[in-house]
């Protein structure tokens, strides 16, 4: 659903942080400003002023920045209560506020920024992940939590016996084990959540035939980009991930070096860059478009980049047409490993 679609006489910024919601009411030219707490009773605050205010479901537009967990419990209350709510990539905030020249950087002063935004920009409404995808996307961020703690352990035991000291290295190695055991029962159960509900299971399906991508980036996959179906297409879903090209050129003569954006989602970003890296050194099509890429003058990061693109856009292709990955289709020949 698009904004557009709607005539929206009313803009709402909302700058937010863990505990409060600062609020910004653009009405006929004009700010008003208040401040409620980022839970049940701040959102039944806030529906209150914003109807004292004279806005209508129908007509208003809200805008938040994207912070995870603290944006998202925000957007899915307003979202429950009837409101168009838009959650943006800070990237294009910023981008937004450097065009007006803007000087303040208080709470107060960036939800005033936000309804100017929204009501410039009237970026796409957003619309909600199902439960099946948000409870998929806890799964998986606790899963990587527990890799992180496994590796610093890791690092850990490395260190005490490299200095010789030995007196707490069973206490880290039962550590690790517990890991272990935790992050192969975790595993399971994202596996199971996968199996158990029909639309995560067919997408994982689809998305698991492209030769190389194996369960742990399906379910990054799933978890962070949701349906990717809600995309307009591969570019679109390229963008969200931070893999578009981005060029840096000075005048007529002098050409920067092309990297990737790095605007998008971080995790699902890192979780595709193993699968094109060992894609450029051990499939043949790859290695040729690589080669070319090099000689043109691309950063290495960037050739990397340009093949997580193409992982990017068959994922798209293959859930969007409902077929599993057909090599007459597609880079004939794609032999990847997952590596994460």
């Amino acid at each position: 659903m698009n904004a557009a679609t709607h005539v929206i006489s009313v803009y709402v910024g909302i700058d937010v942080s863990k505990r409060k919601l600062d609020c910004a009411i653009l009405l006929n030219g004009k700010i008003k400003s208040k401040v409620v707490s980022n839970d049940r009773p701040g959102f039944a605050l806030l529906n209150a002023w914003l109807q004292e205010r004279s806005a209508a479901t129908d007509s208003t537009h809200l805008c938040m920045e994207a912070t995870g967990p603290y944006s998202e419990q925000a957007a899915l209350a307003l979202v429950d209560s009837g409101w168009m709510v838009s959650v943006v990539n800070p990237a294009r905030i910023k981008g937004f506020a450097q065009s007006e020249l803007a000087r303040n950087k208080t709470d107060r002063a960036d939800a005033a920024l936000l309804a100017r935004f929204c009501s410039a920009m009237r970026p796409s409404v957003w619309t909600p992940p199902s439960p099946a995808y948000r409870q998929l996307r806890a799964m998986v961020e606790r899963l990587q939590a527990l890799k992180d703690m496994h590796q610093q352990e890791a690092n850990r035991l490395e260190a005490h016996h490299a200095s010789g000291e030995t007196t707490v290295l069973s206490n880290v190695k039962s550590h690790i084990a517990w890991l272990d055991k935790q992050i192969a029962k975790l595993q399971r159960e994202i596996n199971d959540h996968i199996d158990g509900h029909p639309e995560l299971k067919q997408d994982a399906e689809l998305i698991a035939s492209i030769p190389g991508i194996g369960e742990v980036t399906v379910a990054k996959v799933l978890a962070y980009a949701g349906d990717v179906r809600r995309f307009a297409n591969a570019k679109a879903l390229a963008a969200f991930i931070g893999i578009c090209p981005r060029q840096r050129q000075s005048g007529s003569s002098v050409k920067g070096r092309t990297m990737i954006s790095r605007t998008g989602h971080a995790a699902l970003r890192k979780a595709l860059y193993m699968p094109g890296l060992v894609a450029l050194r051990h499939n043949s099509i790859l290695q040729v478009f690589g080669a070319r890429m090099k000689a043109n003058g691309l950063a290495p990061k960037a050739v990397v980049g340009a093949a997580m693109r193409k992982l990017a856009h068959l994922i798209y292709g293959v859930v969007k047409s409902g077929k599993p990955f057909d090599a007459n289709f597609a880079m004939n020949g794609l032999a990847i490993q997952d590596g994460i």
